[in-house]
Parts: C-alpha cells; structure tokens; sequence
C-alpha cells in the first residue's frame, strides 16, 4: 500500500470518528482544524478515492511559453543539439528570447528527455577570485586533434585566461617546446587591455625544468621571460589539473565550439582560422559572470583603471 492510500484510510477513520464524536473532538483526538475535518467530510461519498489528494496543479499557467517561443526553442535545439545550451540561449536571446536561462533549460528538459547522468562532481574548495584583471592568468595548452589535421602533422593550443574577467588568448604552434612557450607569452604580454601581474601553469617542461633530475636548477626560456618582465610565476601540485581549472574548462568549451567542427591543411590555416574563431569567443556569454561576456566585464574595469 503507498504512502497516498494510506493517507486516504487514515482521513476515513477520521470522518467516522467525526459521525461518533463530532468535529471538535475529531479535530483535538487527530491534532488538526476543524476546517480540515469538515473538508474532509464534505469531499467523502463512500469510497476511498475521494479521500485522496487531487493534483494541485493549477489550471492556468499566465507566464507559460508562448507556442511562437516554443517553436523557435524547438527549432535551435534541432539545428545546434543540447550539448551547448549556453551558446542556445545567447543565439535565442539575439532573436527577441527574454526567459530566464532557468526557464530555458526546463523547457529543453521537458521537450527532449533528461539529459545523461553524471558522475557527482567533487565538491571545491573555497577559492578567492582575483580581484581585477592580469592579477593571475593560467596557461595550458591543448593538443589540436588529430581528426582536425589533414597532413598528418601535431598541433598544439596554447592557451591563457585571465581568472578575473575570464578573457581568454589563444595561439597555436607546431612545436610543444618551451620555445612556443615562450613566444606565447611574448605575445600575451603585448596585449593592451591590462598588464600581467602573475602566471599559473602544470609542471609540464615546455613551462619548467623543476621535475626534471639533471636540470631541475636551469630555468626554461619561459621562465627566464616571466623573469624578465618581471611577473610572478606559480606552478600548480604535481596531478592537480583542477587548480588550473578555468583553463582547462576554456578547452572544453573549445573543442565543442571549435575543433568539432574544424578542419586544417597546415600550421598558418590553423592559425588562420582560430583568429577568426579567437575574435568572436570573449564575446560569448557565460554563466560564471552572470550571463556576461568576459568583454564586458573587461570592459568595465578598465572604465575604472
């Protein structure tokens, strides 16, 4: 017997309690109103269903989806899928769409199924953010996939994003040495939004030599240009990829954005292309800076600076 029925013989001993001892003392020997009892005894006609509670949904919903709004939602989620609601939502929005990014993601919920489970993710640490833009920038780098090369040769992304504002750099390189390191970081460096106060990568060699044996004292030639401008340089624990976790995320997004969808013949496509893509993707929004892109927010500090 479920927990609704059960419900339904409990209110039944209590209405023949009633027809014994009237609605005040049914109202103390139960614990509740006399209002409840009455209503109770009121809705009964002899059977057990009418005991059971009714839905409470309402019948008229004033802030439902239009059909109109309904039918764009259906048709972007037929175009772009729902691996990227975020990216949906901006698009629907830049077609009038005015719901919340909550309503949204209901409705793609009830319209297409519920999305596949995930394994519970760990829950973080406190982290403080930084405080204005160039405080604290991590650096990673990516490899291009191999089903995006058509000759055969590897590629790699190196990418900077400044944990403030969330504006991201991104180039690329045919050689994953501390050499591209270090003309990346020329490059980032250049940059005339804000200077860089401090650096944050993994221990891979092409960043530092601290994991090698024999030149674990010999600085690498993009440590030896963070000394030289004169920036902080933090590395990460050794296996912790998810402190530099804002980076890695950008990769992510990256790969479903970019790379699913591109296709390169040689080191200057490739850069050719990921220009393109690199001068419309601090436009896009995002959740973390409350539906903003990370030109807005940059925006705004420099306003202030």
């Amino acid at each position: 017997m479920d927990m609704v029925t059960q419900e339904a013989y409990h209110r039944q001993r209590m209405i023949e309690y009633c027809g014994t001892y009237g609605l005040t003392k049914t109202a103390l020997r139960y614990k509740t109103s006399r209002k409840t009892v009455n209503k109770w005894r009121k809705r009964y006609d002899g059977s057990i269903e009418s005991l059971k509670d009714r839905s409470h949904r309402p019948h008229s919903h004033p802030k439902e989806h239009s059909e109109e709004e309904l039918g764009l939602i259906k048709e972007y989620i037929k175009r772009n899928g729902r691996s990227d609601l975020l990216l949906t939502y901006q698009k629907l929005r830049e077609r009038g769409y005015t719901r919340h990014y909550g309503s949204f993601k209901r409705v793609v919920r009830r319209l297409c199924g519920p999305a596949e489970r995930k394994k519970p993710k760990k829950k973080p640490k406190p982290y403080q953010r930084a405080d204005y833009p160039g405080q604290k920038i991590q650096i990673d780098v990516k490899y291009v996939p191999s089903r995006c090369v058509a000759n055969g040769h590897k590629y790699y992304q190196f990418t900077a994003k400044d944990e403030c504002t969330r504006w991201t750099y991104r180039e690329m390189y045919d050689e994953h040495s501390t050499f591209s390191a270090k003309d990346f970081l020329t490059k980032l460096a250049a940059n005339p939004f804000f200077p860089i106060r401090e650096v944050q990568t993994d221990n891979g060699t092409e960043f530092t030599n601290a994991l090698l044996v024999i030149k674990a004292n010999h600085k690498t030639l993009f440590e030896q240009a963070l000394e030289d401008m004169d920036i902080l340089y933090h590395r990460i624990r050794i296996a912790t990829p998810r402190h530099n976790g804002k980076v890695e995320r950008q990769h992510r997004t990256d790969e479903l954005r970019f790379y699913s969808k591109m296709r390169m013949y040689d080191l200057a496509d490739g850069r050719k292309q990921l220009a393109a893509y690199q001068a419309k993707a601090n436009d896009y929004i995002m959740t973390c800076l409350n539906f903003r892109s990370p030109n807005q927010v940059l925006n705004d500090y420099l306003a202030v600076m």
